[in-house]
């Protein structure tokens, strides 16, 4: 496990004991601890599902404090709107054994393929504080492919890992898939720094394509082509 995660682990564990009850807490220890000792991955799968039940759903009501210390753990991490069950399962993936690259990577498959929307979430937005980042970044492409907007958004939004590991090309997608959608651009994190020709192109033909439906076009759209057109 890496200084980062070790970092991000203790600031989300501070935070829920905040919020879960000492009973929920004791359950959120004992799964950390086997899971990190290696036990079967059932062990795992059983109780990242099963967590709402032992922490429930409320939000963590970060504060501007708590939202610094994330920034600091890992630049641009941004946990604004998290919910405590989200952060418990986050944690729960936190603890998995990270030795094994491979078996690793296949664990973090496997409970992807599995999950529902809100385990779907969580995953995504703890894309950032995952180990072997650059192995994830078809996982990641799959959650911007998503019809669900909740799960598009945990990708797109308040998130660094696209910015970082994205290329030009699936960068763009997903610029696209947002404006499709609805999400609101300026909660795209690296938003400026990734502006590209390419993407001013594809922007101003779909905003021809709308208009040319009677459609709206977002006055986000245009100050994106502005930003892309003076980096060309």
């Amino acid at each position: 496990m890496t200084t980062t995660q070790v970092s991000t682990s203790d600031l989300i564990y501070s935070w829920l004991e905040r919020h879960v009850d000492r009973a929920g807490l004791n359950w959120l220890e004992e799964k950390r601890s086997q899971i990190a000792r290696g036990a079967a991955v059932k062990v795992f799968f059983t109780a990242f599902s099963a967590t709402p039940r032992y922490t429930g759903k409320n939000s963590l009501q970060l504060t501007l404090s708590d939202l610094q210390a994330a920034a600091i753990a890992r630049k641009g991490w941004f946990p604004m709107n998290w919910s405590v069950d989200r952060a418990a399962r986050i944690l729960l993936v936190l603890a998995l054994p990270q030795d094994d690259e491979s078996q690793y990577l296949q664990t973090l498959e496997q409970v992807f393929t599995a999950a529902d929307i809100g385990e779907l979430v969580a995953l995504y937005q703890a894309l950032p504080l995952l180990s072997y980042p650059k192995q994830l970044k078809a996982r990641a492409a799959e959650g911007v492919r998503s019809n669900m907007t909740d799960v598009f958004n945990a990708v797109a939004l308040q998130n660094p890992y696209p910015a970082e590991y994205f290329d030009n090309l699936a960068w763009n997608q997903m610029i696209l898939k947002a404006l499709f959608v609805g999400s609101p651009l300026h909660l795209i994190q690296g938003l400026d720094r990734r502006a590209n020709p390419e993407l001013a192109k594809m922007l101003v033909d779909y905003a021809s394509e709308r208009q040319a439906a009677n459609r709206s076009v977002s006055p986000e759209l245009w100050e994106l082509v502005k930003k892309s057109k003076v980096k060309s």
